[in-house]
């Protein structure tokens, strides 16, 4: 595994690495992370080492997707953990830029994209992605991978990063992958260190009213929309740490929301149930999706 810090090497690197295959279709596989590695980015590394012929994995706290009141400054960094875990996982290399590595001087030029981007963590956090789809689109432009993994626990920043691919023709294939929980069901997240004692245990809720959730669609004990929602917040009510930023259910990946009445098995798309709530200062997101076939499960 070798580190590279800056641009020109990165690029030299991938192509010698790609020379070296003699005519082979060799595909690159990129991890982008903000660092602090856990097992939920380490099952993105053993995905991409999986489906991959050369592993990149990116470790950059992009200031550009940080809100002013946002916690930049603080976000936690441990690059020596990061590196251990990334060779133990097979990584070939790691790329660890500096802000003025990736951002020389002002950026005049972003992208962005309409419409995915308004609710949710859009509407929470203005601007956010796009400093998410800008720093992504500079990672495929000097890394030019076959395929990039992120996981499905930002299952907006998923769907927003498959319409840009899309929508720009980037010769790159997005490969979401599964949320990684703790055995208590808390989903893996690098701000979760954040939390308390009493605030990591009162943050369980909101696996257990996804999956409440689930069971009541998949068991037709629910029928409505506003039904569910009103199940979720009920839920998510019982923990008086908690503190709602949203609690949505939209189809996927088109993320448009639903009429409060409609009848969930009359919904012929894929849903997705997501939620962002603050603990304390710690302000955590989750989902989970349901299939068309399991939201028509029952008459």
């Amino acid at each position: 595994m070798i580190v590279i810090r800056d641009t020109a090497t990165l690029r030299e690197e991938i192509k010698q690495r790609r020379r070296a295959a003699l005519g082979a279709d060799v595909q690159v596989g990129l991890v982008p992370t903000m660092g602090y590695l856990h097992d939920g980015h380490a099952s993105l590394m053993r995905a991409a080492r999986k489906q991959s012929d050369v592993v990149v994995l990116s470790i950059f706290v992009n200031p550009i997707q940080f809100g002013p009141n946002e916690d930049f400054d603080s976000y936690p960094r441990d690059e020596e953990r990061d590196l251990a875990l990334a060779e133990r996982e097979g990584v070939d290399i790691v790329f660890i830029p500096t802000v003025e590595v990736m951002y020389p001087g002002p950026t005049k030029t972003k992208i962005q994209v309409s419409g995915l981007t308004s609710r949710l963590c859009g509407a929470s956090r203005p601007g956010h992605f796009d400093g998410v789809t800008t720093v992504v689109a500079k990672l495929f432009n000097l890394v030019q991978p076959d395929l990039a993994f992120f996981g499905m626990k930002d299952a907006q920043q998923v769907a927003v990063l498959q319409q840009m691919v899309q929508d720009l023709n980037m010769p790159v294939h997005i490969v979401p992958c599964p949320i990684v929980r703790e055995e208590d069901g808390l989903a893996l997240s690098s701000r979760n260190v954040y939390l308390s004692e009493e605030e990591r245990e009162q943050a369980l809720v909101l696996s257990r009213a996804l999956r409440e959730a689930e069971s009541a669609v998949t068991s037709g004990t629910v029928k409505q929309v506003t039904d569910l929602r009103r199940q979720l917040e009920q839920t998510i009510g019982t923990s008086s740490l908690a503190l709602i930023d949203y609690v949505e259910i939209l189809t996927f990946p088109g993320l448009e929301p639903l009429d409060e009445n409609m009848l969930l098995n009359t919904i012929d798309q894929d849903l997705i149930i997501a939620l962002a709530v603050k603990f304390g200062r710690t302000r955590l997101i989750d989902n989970i999706r349901l299939q068309k076939a399991e939201v028509h499960a029952y008459v």
